[in-house]
Formats: C-alpha cells, sequence, structure tokens
C-alpha cells in the first residue's frame, strides 16, 4: 500500500529591516523608500501599479459596480489575479500584520510603485485627480477588509488618536444608534467618537448620530474620517512631487518612462496570433467584430481601392493581429489596389509595406497593432481615412454613418454625445454594446481586443449577465478616465 505525505505549507516569520519598514499591509505612504532598485524592476512595479488603478477604475465606471460590494470585490481580485498580480490581490483581500516572506514582499512593492506613481502623476492637474481618485478606492477597499487587532495597530502606527468607545457608552446611547442604523445588528459593531466636522458627508446623509458635537460612527464608516486625511495628504504630496521632477531629469530613460506612463498599454500587443482568418470573411467580420476605426478603412478600401499610407498602416497591422497570414494579406491588397492600377505598380510601390508590416523586409521585426491610444493621438491630414473617427470625424458626419448602419438614434446620440465630449474610448466601449446589442461595459484599450471579444459573445464564448448594481456615472468620474488605457484583459 502507498501512502503519500501532504506537505504543509509553512508561513515563515521575518525579522530585521523588512519587518521595522513594513509592519502592517495598510500604509498612508508618508516615507520614501530608500531602497535600490534596477531600472526594469522600476518599469515593471509601475506599470502593475497602473494596472491594478486602471481595473479600479473599470470596476465601479464602465462595470457600474458599487464601491466595495461584494460583486465589485469579486471582480477587482478576479481581474488582479488574472493579470498575475497575485501580490496585489493578497493586499486587497485582506489587511492585517502577518509576518511572512510573501506579506513583507506585498508591501514593498506596492510601497516603492505608488512613489512612483506619484512622480508619474503630480505633473499635471488632470493626472492628480485621476491618482488621487483610484489611489482612493484602493485605500477604502483595502480598509474595508481590515479587522480586528489590525485596525489598532493600523492607528498606532499612524499617530491617529482615535479609540472605540466602552460598551458602557455604547449602552447608554444603544437606542439612538438604533435609529441611525436600522435593519441592522449593531450589538457586535464597534463605534468611534470624532468631532462632527471630521466626518460632514456622513452627517449630511444622517447616517450618524450626533450629541454635543461628535458623532458616534460604526468601524465600517471610519473610513469616511481617514479618507479626508488621506486625500489632503495625497494632494500635498503631489504638490511637493511636481516640485523635485527637476531633480531626475538628468536620466533620460526615468523621464521618458515616467511621462508616458499614464498613456502606457500593457496589455496583449496581438503581435502573435494562433489563429486564422480568411479574406473571404472580412466584409461579413468587419459589420460586427470591427470597431469603427478599422470598419471605416474597410469600407472606403473597398470603395476606392485605395488607402494612404496612414490608413494602409493602421489597417494592415490590425489584419495581422486578427489573424491574416501575410500570403492572404497581399493577396487582399493586390486584388483591390488592382483595380485601379496596374499589377507591376503595385508590386513596385505597395508589395514591399505589406511585407514590412510582417517583419520580412527593412529591419525584420515583428511588428505590433496600434493601440488606442496610439490611433487617437495619430495625426491625421485632409482626405486621410485612418485615427480615431471619435475624434477625428466631424460630429455631424459620425451620427449619420451610425444611423445610416440602422442603429438605435438614443444609442447614437449616447456615442456621439460622448465623443463630442473627448470620451473617446467610452465612445468605442458604447458603440461595442450598441453593436452587439448587449450591456457588456468593456473597456476598450486596443483594436484587436474589440475584436477578440467580439468574437467571444457571437461563438458564445462568454456569457453576458445584465450587472447586478448599477450607478450613476458622475461627469467628473468620466472626466477621470479620459485619455487612460482601461487594461481589461481586458
Amino acid at each position: 500500500m502507498d501512502f503519500k505525505l501532504k506537505r504543509k505549507s509553512i508561513k515563515t516569520p521575518i525579522s530585521g529591516s523588512l519587518k521595522e519598514t513594513y509592519p502592517h499591509d495598510l500604509q498612508f505612504y508618508k516615507v520614501p523608500p530608500t531602497c535600490d532598485i534596477n531600472l526594469q524592476e522600476f518599469e515593471t512595479l509601475a506599470l502593475e501599479r497602473v494596472t491594478l488603478l486602471r481595473t479600479l477604475a473599470t470596476a465601479t465606471t464602465l462595470k457600474g459596480l458599487r464601491l466595495n460590494s461584494e460583486e465589485y470585490t469579486e471582480y477587482v481580485l478576479g481581474e488582479l489575479r488574472t493579470q498575475g498580480l497575485k501580490y496585489y490581490a493578497r493586499l486587497c483581500e485582506k489587511s492585517g500584520c502577518a509576518e511572512t516572506a510573501a506579506d513583507f514582499e506585498a508591501r514593498r512593492k506596492d510601497h516603492i510603485a505608488h512613489f512612483i506613481l506619484r512622480l508619474a502623476y503630480c505633473r499635471t492637474e488632470e493626472l492628480r485627480r485621476w491618482f488621487v481618485a483610484r489611489e482612493m478606492e484602493l485605500f477604502k477597499m483595502r480598509f474595508a477588509v481590515m479587522r480586528g487587532e489590525a485596525v489598532d495597530v493600523f492607528f498606532k502606527l499612524n499617530n491617529l488618536c482615535y479609540t472605540n468607545i466602552t460598551d458602557n457608552e455604547k449602552n447608554e446611547i444603544i437606542h439612538y444608534l438604533r435609529e441611525c442604523l436600522p435593519y441592522q445588528n449593531i450589538d457586535n459593531m464597534k463605534f468611534y467618537k470624532v468631532k462632527f466636522y471630521e466626518v460632514l458627508d456622513l452627517v449630511k446623509t444622517r447616517k450618524v448620530y450626533l450629541s454635543g458635537g461628535y458623532a458616534y460612527i460604526p468601524h465600517r464608516d471610519f473610513i469616511s474620517v481617514l479618507s479626508a486625511l488621506y486625500r489632503t495628504h495625497l494632494r500635498q504630496s503631489l504638490a511637493i512631487a511636481s516640485q523635485h521632477l527637476g531633480e531626475i531629469e538628468q536620466d533620460e530613460r526615468l523621464v521618458s518612462l515616467l511621462k508616458g506612463l499614464h498613456q502606457s498599454y500593457s496589455g496583449n500587443d496581438y503581435s502573435e496570433t494562433k489563429s486564422v482568418v480568411p479574406i473571404e470573411s472580412l466584409d461579413s467580420l468587419s459589420l460586427k467584430s470591427f470597431p469603427l476605426c478599422m470598419r471605416q478603412l474597410h469600407e472606403q478600401l473597398r470603395m476606392a481601392h485605395h488607402l494612404k499610407h496612414g490608413g494602409r498602416l493602421q489597417y494592415g497591422l490590425f489584419l495581422k493581429g486578427i489573424g491574416v497570414t501575410l500570403e492572404d494579406s497581399l493577396r487582399f491588397w493586390r486584388d483591390e489596389f488592382t483595380k485601379i492600377m496596374e499589377l507591376d505598380k503595385f508590386e513596385k510601390q505597395y508589395a514591399y509595406n505589406v511585407r514590412y508590416n510582417y517583419g520580412k523586409e527593412g529591419s525584420k521585426r515583428n511588428y505590433s497593432p496600434f493601440t488606442c491610444l496610439k490611433i487617437i493621438n495619430t495625426p491625421v491630414g485632409p482626405g486621410d481615412c485612418h485615427g480615431c473617427p471619435y475624434r477625428h470625424c466631424d460630429t455631424s458626419n459620425l451620427k449619420n454613418k451610425l444611423l445610416g448602419y440602422g442603429y438605435d438614434p438614443q444609442a447614437v446620440h449616447e456615442v456621439v454625445d460622448l465623443a463630442k465630449k473627448g470620451h473617446y474610448q467610452i465612445a468605442c466601449s458604447k458603440y461595442f454594446d450598441t453593436v452587439h446589442n448587449e450591456d457588456v461595459g468593456l473597456g476598450i484599450n486596443h483594436p484587436n481586443q474589440y475584436f477578440e471579444e467580439s468574437q467571444k459573445i457571437i461563438k458564445g464564448g462568454i456569457k453576458v449577465e445584465p450587472k447586478k448594481e448599477k450607478v450613476t456615472i458622475k461627469k467628473e468620474e468620466i472626466d477621470d478616465l479620459e485619455g487612460m488605457d482601461f487594461d481589461e484583459p481586458l
């Protein structure tokens, strides 16, 4: 008979500098890191933090999930694990004072990455506003899962002079507390006594008991006090960071990375694909699975049998990314172009560029299809058909084009209105929902991502369920997302 011994997981405590520097999962980030890291880790931590914050933005604004609801938490943790950010999932799933090697390493990365993003997002008011909003969401999420002794330790570490009221104090006012929190079991709740002006948002919504200038708030709402402190600290820190940017401008590598971080794309680059898409299916695919930028290029090519260089580059790389082979791509472009020119002219002037896109000519690089941000920021001249239609098309022409496709006028109005306000990627997401007649709430970062997600729905690869909870999206929340890569693996 065979016996197999099950190995027990051993959580090894750590002592020394890491324990002293990172005693708790949750931080106010008051002291900058002083350790040395290489450039590769610097870039990796920065991109991972951006991915985390974009995941939070997608959950609240695009998915419409209420902050710290069960659906919100499940979505965020699931996305973090899917994208390989297990250490962030660990920090968001619980916040405490554990002393394992994994806990200390997660806190170290969290600490360093936060300060890197301060340097990247302190440059403009718009970037600062987005960064503060996302960091506040992260802070609230992590505090919400903190329990018991971990809360007291956090207060002590940050010199926060707040203690919960005694059982005797609680019993004296328990009648009033129940009136403020009806239908809730408050017997086991911790309550804190704070100055009423520290929780004006709770006072305004009448969620607390007031007496003698003090507000009595349950543990779950204490985040209102900490949020105000943390927000003030963050804004001041970003202002200070912007004043010291000149000190790092001597290192061109860091400057380049930090300046472009908020526009970075860390998802699939679609330079490799396992599927093969025959060119005979492009007409049918373009109707539903092509984003509008590629659909209009396809239609223009079919109509005029020619595209200018910018359009050929943008559309050609997109076709490569969805699975059109080099041989089929050459045949596709040749068949169209030779309707208005001689074969010899095509071979001499245009075939080279097609082979170049596939890495068969010139530097022989494996070129990737353009991301949404690259397309949005691409200069477009008179007579050009490439670029982003939500940015580069006249709004009346955009409206007429969408209505001409037969889409619902109300949905078209919403798409055009978003484009008019400069929310190009959100307009694309709304267009996706309109085309597929589903409320997906997808954050579009890449044209090939659009194609991939569309094919999943058409082929039944994913099940689209109605949102369980919806929130009203405020104008400033949409503004916060403008120009950002949502990075759904989305």
